[in-house]
């Protein structure tokens, strides 16, 4: 009831139709500045009303209904725990101590700016969602954008969906029309990064639909790297894409996620730390004071230190092991001729100048990769660049065409691709009587029709591996990777293998009908197959070296050739070493130890030792430093090594090699290397692990319940799962709530399936249960009787009494309570939920008399506990304020009393 006459003193708790509950700050008169929340606004007198609170509620001995009580008390510590670690969003997978760390870290603040560079496999998806889903449960984030490479976007759709419930709308360039006016109606996108900058690199941004949009509150990154800048070369255009979108205001909070943040160059690395602060970070700022706030915006987790819940070590161990081959006479004649081949090509070439020498160059290059993989791929190029030649014979031999530089958005299988079809392009002759030179290549070639890698590969998988044990197989280039098919079916049967590439298709494989033609695997349906052990092999290219789940049930991997970037090593791995790996992971290279690539890969596993050994005895705990090592040195570092070790042979190679590799692992990058780890947040379960909240959905059974039979509704136990009717109000009124659900579970393992799957695994998120949230937080209760209460237990909230400094977590909520003995005990919020779960409702009528004085005073010593810890609790708020909010008491009540 409004009473213009009324003098409201500090911190009266008092309610608003617009701002809703508050507490008050100040009286000044004809208005009165009031606190609701994060805001402090200042209002009309008659326009607030006295709202309940503890404090009035033990003044005047008013006891609350038992259920409301401990449905509001429950629901505070429902929200509080969420907001904080994002434990109870709906993920199908089961939920681990640094992903919720990175949450907690992260949602600290907002808007958030950080750049995530975890280890491949430690779940950048599921830290993304658990990120994301608090905030759009409170309606912080409205309008969301994720961008990542053009391969990965339909897997960020279907995993953000399947996980967490965020249904992502992807964008495609025919649906952007002024009709259709996708980017104001569509409010969670997913797009291609490499299709958006378009926008930039076509000149339309001052037209462009993209960007006079309505701005984005979270923007999220994949693959950040991409986003580079460079001192000579300047910009790539994804940055320029976000640089444009940061000038115009169109980026609330920013998130990025790469596994290789520093490249070799500082330039870049600070450029793309701009992205998320260009007040802080920048490559003209001085660099010890950037890396003195890199804390703040940048977190890296790797494989050996993340931990379950009992702190043991998530990642079982990886062996990797060499299995040599050597060559047949005809194979050793064969790379002889090739090699001399190679070496005249070289020598010619260097006599060229400009465009017509840096085509041969590059073309060069590309037959010698084919040639490591296997005889199979570079015959296939020899024999469609003889036939080339042949059909333009009478051209001139100048250069029709440079050979292309690597695009930023080219895949792996693209680039591997432009290799094989290199010698299409550069028509010019590499050297005198080329065509002669291939046709005696070809010739060496006829008579060899299975290679010794092939024969190796089968002993291997033959004497020693356990028989049906899965095997994953890597190769760079479709020739291979069909002879390789080939192999496997003639040896283990037909349909054993399937097969991972960019396109989808081998052009001439052995079929099941005896005869040779083209076959087909989507890129999802091989995984499928073989994480159900549909077949027993899998052979990849690099396409499946990024987004693609095996370790279901593959614990062995076998490189059949060694790309010339040990990055893809790396990645190749993460696809078995991930979380939910129960087995050692085995990984086989097969190798020649006659070639002169056999002979560069163990001097530079050599150097990247030394780097490991160096850096584990100058650093707290150990870091697998390599693919920071490989991708700071560059992929062009590695392709110049390899491409002129040829040139050198076996003599003098390690003289050769130690100078021209000098760069890697060098004093400065090392340094930087090791500058960065030291100044990165990560994940330290030591330190925090006591904080990870020890609870899941499982523990939000009770509170729904009891919600349920708040509004008179029943929960019934059926065999798939929990049964109830909505209360009709809420169906009512939200459209989205269903009359009847039937087969809810509060357990991330459940098997789902049919259209109903979305709507059974409840947590924060479901509507009904979001709801029942909402419900059990508005219920007018501060004190209350409970059953199997052994002390009065009071529910306080922590908030920050500075305003407007970011704080994405407005309130945090804890427990306390006196024990016998004199001690005062601290809950945090999710020990306080399961405190909560074990109690049950009183029978006490809510007309019961309390001891006001007694709880009076036992309230401000609990608050004054928790006031001891306040900072601790609540880390980021600069002056935390500790509120009473319920005190819940036992029955009977016996209390001694407190001074």
């Amino acid at each position: 009831m409004r009473d213009a006459s009324l003098t409201f003193a500090p911190e009266t708790a008092v309610a608003h139709a617009q701002h809703g509950s508050g507490e008050v700050v100040a009286d000044s008169g004809a208005t009165v500045v009031v606190r609701f929340g994060a805001a402090i606004h200042a209002v009309l007198r008659n326009e607030l009303t006295l709202a309940r609170s503890l404090n009035l509620a033990l003044r005047d001995g008013a006891v609350d209904a038992s259920s409301d009580g401990l449905l509001r008390a429950s629901a505070l510590a429902i929200r509080s725990v969420n907001d904080q670690w994002g434990v109870f969003s709906r993920s199908r997978v089961q939920l681990l101590p640094h992903q919720l760390w990175v949450c907690h870290k992260v949602n600290r603040t907002w808007p958030f700016r950080w750049l995530v560079a975890d280890d491949v496999g430690l779940g950048k998806t599921i830290e993304a969602g658990l990120v994301l889903m608090p905030l759009i449960a409170r309606a912080q984030i409205r309008r969301l954008l994720v961008l990542a490479p053009a391969k990965l976007v339909p897997q960020w759709q279907k995993r953000m969906r399947q996980m967490f419930g965020i249904r992502l709308h992807m964008y495609d360039r025919s649906v952007d029309t002024p009709a259709a006016d996708f980017w104001d109606t569509a409010q969670m996108v997913v797009a291609s990064v490499h299709t958006l900058r378009r926008e930039v690199a076509e000149g339309r941004a001052e037209g462009s639909r993209f960007l006079n949009a309505d701005a984005w509150d979270a923007v999220v990154v994949d693959e950040a790297h991409h986003l580079n800048a460079d001192e000579r070369m300047g910009e790539t255009l994804s940055f320029q894409l976000l640089r444009t979108m940061e000038d115009r205001r169109r980026i609330g909070s920013l998130l990025l996620f790469t596994g290789t943040p520093h490249r070799g160059k500082d330039f870049g690395f600070f450029s793309l730390l701009s992205l998320l602060d260009e007040r802080v970070f920048g490559p003209d700022k001085d660099e010890e004071a950037q890396l003195a706030r890199l804390p703040e915006f940048m977190i890296r987790n790797n494989k050996a230190t993340v931990t379950d819940l009992k702190g043991v070590k998530l990642f079982t161990p990886v062996t990797v092991e060499s299995r040599e081959y050597s060559f047949s006479e005809a194979e050793r004649a064969f790379y002889d001729t090739l090699s001399a081949f190679i070496i005249d090509g070289r020598a010619y070439a260097s006599t060229l100048d400009g465009r017509a020498q840096t085509a041969r160059m590059l073309l060069l290059i590309a037959l010698q990769k084919l040639a490591a993989s296997s005889i199979a791929a570079i015959r296939s190029a020899l024999v469609r660049r003889r036939d080339k030649l042949a059909a333009v014979a009478e051209q001139a031999r100048a250069p029709k065409q440079a050979a292309q530089q690597t695009n930023e958005d080219e895949t792996l299988d693209e680039r591997a691709e432009a290799d094989e079809n290199a010698w299409n392009k550069v028509l010019a002759e590499l050297m005198d009587g080329e065509v002669a030179r291939i046709d005696e290549l070809l010739e060496l070639a006829g008579p060899i029709v299975r290679e010794r890698k092939v024969d190796r590969l089968v002993s291997l998988i033959d004497d020693e591996l356990p028989p049906n044990e899965p095997v994953l197989l890597f190769t760079e280039y479709k020739a291979t990777q069909a002879m390789v098919v080939d192999a496997l079916h003639a040896r283990f049967g037909h349909g054993c293998c399937a097969f991972i590439n960019g396109d989808d298709r081998l052009e001439d494989v052995a079929l099941a009908n005896d005869k040779r033609g083209p076959c087909g695997w989507t890129r999802d349906a091989a995984a499928q197959a073989f994480n159900n052990g549909d077949v027993r092999f899998l052979v990849s290219t690099e396409a499946a070296g990024e987004g693609i789940d095996l370790q279901e049930r593959c614990a062995t991997l076998i490189h059949v050739d060694m790309p010339w970037n040990p990055m893809r090593l790396h990645q190749r791995v993460g696809r078995l070493s991930r979380y939910g790996q129960t087995r050692p992971v085995q990984v086989y290279i097969l190798r020649n130890p006659d070639t002169v690539e056999a002979r560069i890969w163990d001097l530079l596993n050599a150097k990247l030792e030394r780097i490991q050994a160096a850096l584990d005895v100058a650093m707290d705990e150990r870091e697998d430093i390599s693919q920071l090592v490989v991708g700071m040195s560059g992929a062009s570092t590695f392709e110049s090594l390899f491409a002129e070790g040829q040139m050198h042979g076996r003599k003098g190679l390690d003289d050769w090699f130690d100078r021209n590799a000098a760069t890697i692992g060098g004093e400065d990058l090392v340094d930087s290397v090791r500058t960065m780890l030291g100044s990165v947040s990560r994940f330290d379960f030591a330190q925090v692990g006591r904080n990870i909240p020890k609870v899941d959905l499982a523990d939000l059974e009770r509170f729904l319940t009891l919600s349920m039979e708040a509004n008179g509704r029943r929960i019934m136990k059926r065999d798939n799962g929990l049964e109830v009717l909505a209360p009709e109000a809420w169906a009512q009124t939200d459209y989205a709530i269903q009359d009847r659900y039937k087969g809810l579970v509060f357990d991330r393992n459940a098997k789902f399936g049919g259209k109903d799957a979305p709507v059974r695994l409840v947590g924060v998120g479901h509507v009904l249960f979001d709801r029942a949230l909402r419900d059990g937080e508005e219920r007018e209760a501060h004190l209350a009787h409970c059953s199997r209460l052994e002390a009065p237990l009071l529910i306080a909230s922590i908030a920050d009494e500075v305003t407007g400094q970011g704080h994405s977590i407005q309130r945090i909520v804890v427990g306390a309570w006196h024990s016998a003995d004199g001690k005062t005990h601290l809950l945090r919020d999710w020990e306080l939920l399961q405190k909560l779960n074990t109690l049950g409702r009183s029978d006490l009528p809510e007309s019961a008399m309390v001891d006001r004085e007694t709880l009076g005073s036992l309230r401000e010593v609990l608050i004054r506990a928790i006031e001891t810890d306040a900072e601790s609790i609540a880390e980021s708020m600069i002056r935390p304020v500790v509120r009473g909010e319920i005190l819940l008491l036992p029955e009977p009540l016996r209390l001694e009393p407190f001074a």
